[in-house]
């Protein structure tokens, strides 16, 4: 970056993620989350006075979050620490722009920013995505990576449904797939790297907000979505397998499957899948609280 901001930083103590990662993570988790009236006066100061202490203390007071974002994108087979120094850049970017008086969280607007970095970073050093150049094939290769490292190899039905959720072609998803499974090609980024614009990704608009977002009650939250669904996962397989089907079926599906549809399917009556069910779920409950 050529801004002040960037210039100063580097020579008043911020972190960057080299050597010991493991370091820079339990350090940058020291620094204290801003309070909405903190993050409030720092930003203005900054904004109104060009206050560039003020503008490293909203820095570091975010880095924790940029490392939970980065942390997403580790199946791209790259290294972290060059993920979170990218998502760094993308924070800085978020504080120059940062408004105070719109009445949004700087980690809801910086989110924005720091993923667009991230994302230039990832297409800069896959070279087999040469071809991802839009917005809609962009989008189309961040997604379909994700879909596949759920179901492995798409099939027919896992095609259309990919197709129909990012609002493509099949064949553009088909076509996709093979890059993605393909032999790396050589890669000319073409990249803009002007300070004064985001590259090829804009946040969106600010909206305002009557919640107070807290980075730290950010990441708490997404952290615990992310047990609650292993913890179900275990308990689901701690099941018999009619018990798990028919818990799927009943509560997990999109088109539920009605206990008469079952019953006839194992050849019981409706009563005794509703027993099932009920087994089953009383099951669930006492794993989860265990």
């Amino acid at each position: 970056m050529t801004t002040a901001i960037a210039k100063v930083l580097p020579h008043q103590n911020l972190p960057l993620p080299s050597g010991d990662l493991a370091g820079y993570i339990a350090r940058v988790n020291q620094f204290p989350v801003l309070s909405a009236e903190e993050e409030r006066e720092l930003a203005t100061r900054y904004r109104e006075q060009n206050d560039l202490e003020a503008a490293r203390q909203l820095v570091l007071s975010h880095l924790r979050f940029v490392v939970h974002i980065a942390r997403g994108y580790n199946g791209y087979g790259l290294p972290l620490g060059d993920l979170i120094q990218e998502g760094n850049i993308g924070l800085m970017k978020a504080v120059k722009r940062f408004d105070p008086a719109v009445g949004v969280r700087l980690v809801s607007f910086a989110v924005h920013w720091v993923r667009a970095e991230i994302h230039e970073f990832i297409l800069r050093n896959w070279r087999i995505v040469k071809v991802a150049t839009t917005k809609a094939q962009r989008k189309l290769f961040f997604n379909l990576r994700s879909a596949k490292k759920r179901l492995g190899w798409l099939n027919n039905a896992e095609v259309e449904a990919v197709a129909r959720d990012l609002g493509v072609k099949p064949e553009t998803v088909r076509e996709m797939e093979s890059r993605l499974s393909g032999q790396d090609i050589a890669f000319d980024p073409g990249v803009d790297d002007s300070d004064d614009e985001p590259r090829h990704f804009a946040p969106a608009a600010y909206l305002t907000a009557d919640a107070v977002v807290d980075p730290a009650e950010v990441i708490e939250a997404t952290d615990w979505d992310a047990h609650n669904h292993e913890a179900l996962a275990e308990a689901l397989a701690s099941l018999d397998e009619r018990s798990r089907t028919i818990l799927q079926e009943r509560w997990l599906s999109e088109d539920k499957t009605t206990l008469q549809e079952l019953a006839d399917r194992y050849g019981v009556s409706a009563e005794r899948i509703r027993q099932i069910e009920n087994n089953a779920i009383r099951k669930l409950k006492a794993t989860l609280a265990a």
